[in-house]
């Protein structure tokens, strides 16, 4: 750390110390990776319009500002009293409350699919299975415990010993403690569940991690192990969408990343992601965001920008 960095607030005033931190790791409007792996801080100095995003699985915790997610025609509000979890990737979409005075400051924490079934498995056979239905995404209230390790976990972010010696274990708290949550026994059956909800959440993995691929409905459902007809519906219900328009949402929204982040034109975008008509994907972009590619990628070149760790001293 520099001396030009104001003092830090009290380990007694936790949500405004772990904003301060949050501040100090991303110091730039977009997202910005930590020194550990799965693990970004976010910030927007301003306030942004309901649009479409994407998120991975993953458990987002805001600090300071609040954010909005719609889907399914339910609104879901995660902000310094309330965090977002998602089972499966999904599209939906949000919108960002901050100002330049009061910066939007959170992390985004990435589920790792083995870390987090071993966990919810290990807790199930503890406690039984969770009596509550699957859920692909949920906004629940921070506690105490949850807050705290938060907070931790952003300290050992800003010491190169502490994130590589203590970050993991804390990363692995945070997961437990998200699992043991309010609504902690719907995500667990979301990632353990075997039934419908599991063939299709392992269809959604699939699609996201070859959406650049041939992919079709029929083969998808085979390997669901369900008929087209029943794949459909099963599909629909995890996600409020088709399986084409998911895999078409997914396509165009990691074209957008390629472009923002990677400085893709369009056409090499289009391409990269399996379109194989250019002007088809300028049309369905278009629908999606409501800009032509080139519009969209300078409207949101700070706020989904990515960049990478600080540099701190040495301890």
């Amino acid at each position: 750390m520099t001396d030009t960095q104001p003092p830090l607030p009290p380990r007694s005033d936790p949500r405004r110390r772990t904003a301060a931190l949050i501040a100090r790791l991303c110091p730039g409007e977009g997202f910005a990776m930590t020194a550990l792996d799965g693990v970004m801080t976010m910030r927007a100095n301003g306030s942004l319009e309901r649009m479409p995003t994407l998120y991975e699985p993953s458990v987002c915790i805001v600090a300071q500002g609040r954010k909005r997610g719609f889907h399914g025609g339910r609104t879901y509000v995660y902000d310094a009293q309330h965090f977002l979890a998602l089972a499966v990737p999904l599209p939906f979409e949000s919108e960002t409350e901050a100002t330049p005075e009061e910066p939007l400051l959170g992390l985004a924490l990435r589920v790792e699919p083995q870390l987090t079934a071993e966990l919810a498995l290990a807790l199930d056979e503890a406690r039984g299975p969770a009596p509550q239905p699957p859920l692909t995404m949920m906004a629940t209230p921070m506690d105490e415990g949850l807050s705290d390790a938060t907070l931790r976990l952003c300290e050992a972010l800003s010491s190169p010993l502490e994130a590589r010696l203590l970050a993991p274990a804390i990363y692995r708290e945070i997961l437990y403690r998200v699992l043991t949550s309010e609504q902690g026994g719907a995500l667990r059956a979301a990632l353990t569940q075997g039934g419908q909800f599991g063939r299709i959440a392992r269809s959604l993995r699939r699609i996201h991690a070859h959406y650049d691929s041939e992919l079709d409905v029929a083969s998808l459902a085979g390997e669901a192990n369900m008929s087209v007809p029943a794949f459909h519906s099963h599909f629909k219900a995890v996600t409020h969408t088709s399986p084409i328009q998911y895999l078409k949402s997914i396509r165009l929204h990691q074209a957008r990343l390629l472009m923002i982040r990677n400085g893709h034109t369009a056409a090499s975008a289009a391409i990269r992601v399996g379109y194989a008509s250019a002007s088809q994907f300028s049309r369905e972009f278009k629908r999606l965001f409501g800009n032509s590619p080139a519009e969209e990628a300078r409207r949101l070149q700070q706020v989904l920008s990515l960049s990478q760790p600080l540099s701190f001293a040495q301890d």
